[in-house]
């Protein structure tokens, strides 16, 4: 076996055998497989696609790279999401505390951005001495204490995909619906959770651009995880806008601790709890109220106890960037579009995001927003204000803005989207 011949066979629109599949992520895993031969193969995956047999055995060759983990010690329930990501979804934060105060434990791992996408470990590395990076043990004691954890996957689960995953990155392969649901499903497998929300964007700010692609990516990963024993739903929600008023690591901190005092943009309200509501029922806590746990401070008594079991200083000033620039309406009227790719672009150029798998994030970089589509707007009021400690970028962000904002003459009736649109299971 070699890699060459297995990146021909996808090359040429074939199928890989089981053979071929164990053998290239053992060998990638070991390093016998280079990093640009993995990424000929996994650009080759995004051009041909995979059978559905073919991602099911990836899956399972990248689980059995390394460890799976156990939570049948603890004395809840387990129930755990992931989102493909989007533009402003700092939704994980507010989420994880809230479904644990109903009553689950949340084994939340989470990654770091992935191009115009944020990360929410690279969000919560905002926050003083927050630690992403716990041994099994700890990650289980912080579980046990407080309901909820956030962290990184260790070393030991599903390696290959830590590999991939990065590598994906950098080389335009993060759209491969076959890479995007064996790397989501290796890890919540392997993991162990008793039970899985997915929350799959559709959107220009979403890697899923249509609801055809959504719902395919959603269904492919229903059924990888049903298909281990791991009981799974998924909610097909919008991103052609950015989520909440903030798209930034620091900036979208401060926006979930607004949701978790019982503020915060109502769209970011409305997800949490429509995901709270299907991790709960998901868990068998179908009476648990989140509403409720929101309101009367319990999933922010969560909130603080999980940060501090991290290392973390829920008091603490959060980072600001030292410099920031206002972007202005061209015209008065109604805000009819705000298109989400541009300003996750944007805040990418501007630092929060990375380039390269090595780069650093800026924690006080990104862009808050002033106006959301359906308000009225007059011109030269402020409708964003980008921040960074690098000004120097400010105009490869705002040429990233070029044609994000769409003003429609004023009385026009813009009907807002949907923010959930469909559910597989």
């Amino acid at each position: 076996m070699d890699a060459i011949s297995v990146i021909r066979t996808k090359r040429d629109g074939g199928r890989l055998s089981d053979r071929q599949i164990d053998w290239v992520i053992d060998a990638y895993t070991r390093g016998e497989v280079a990093d640009e031969q993995m990424s000929a193969l996994a650009m080759a995956i995004l051009l041909n696609g995979m059978e559905r047999e073919e991602i099911a055995r990836w899956t399972a060759a990248m689980i059995a790279s390394g460890e799976r983990m156990d939570f049948s010690s603890l004395p809840r329930p387990t129930a755990d999401k992931h989102s493909t990501g989007g533009v402003g979804d700092k939704i994980t934060l507010p989420l994880a505390p809230l479904v644990a105060a109903c009553g689950a434990a949340v084994p939340q791992l989470s990654g770091r951005g992935l191009g115009h996408t944020g990360g929410t470990l690279d969000k919560l590395e905002s926050i003083p001495g927050w630690r992403a990076l716990l041994s099994n043990e700890e990650m289980l004691q912080v579980l046990a204490d407080t309901g909820a954890v956030i962290c990184a996957a260790g070393d030991g689960l599903a390696p290959a995909d830590k590999k991939l995953y990065a590598l994906r990155d950098v080389t335009a392969t993060v759209e491969a619906i076959p890479l995007i649901a064996s790397s989501i499903m290796s890890k919540k497998i392997a993991e162990g959770t008793g039970s899985l929300v997915l929350d799959v964007k559709v959107g220009s700010g979403a890697f899923m651009k249509n609801i055809e692609d959504a719902r395919e990516l959603a269904a492919t990963m229903v059924g990888l995880g049903t298909d281990h024993g791991v009981r799974t739903v998924a909610l097909l929600t919008d991103m052609s806008t950015p989520l909440g008023l903030t798209a930034g690591n620091a900036l979208e901190v401060r926006e979930s601790v607004e949701v978790l005092a019982g503020g915060g943009p109502a769209d970011v309200v409305e997800l949490t709890l429509a995901l709270a509501r299907e991790m709960l029922d998901a868990a068998g806590l179908r009476d648990a109220d989140p509403a409720k746990a929101l309101a009367d401070g319990s999933a922010m008594d969560v909130w603080r106890r999980m940060i501090a079991a991290q290392g973390g200083d829920p008091d603490a000033e959060l980072p600001v960037a030292r410099e920031r620039e206002v972007v202005t309406a061209p015209a008065s009227g109604v805000l009819a579009r705000l298109d989400a790719y541009a300003v996750g672009v944007a805040a990418w150029r501007l630092g929060a995001g990375r380039a390269r798998k090595e780069d650093p994030v800026q924690e006080g970089a990104g862009i808050e927003l002033h106006a959301k589509p359906g308000d009225t707007v007059v011109a030269g009021q402020p409708l964003m204000t980008l921040h960074t400690d690098t000004p120097e970028k400010f105009p490869y962000a705002l040429a990233a803005l070029a044609d994000a904002v769409e003003v429609a003459p004023a009385g026009t009736l813009v009907e807002p989207v949907p923010l959930i649109l469909g559910r597989v299971a």
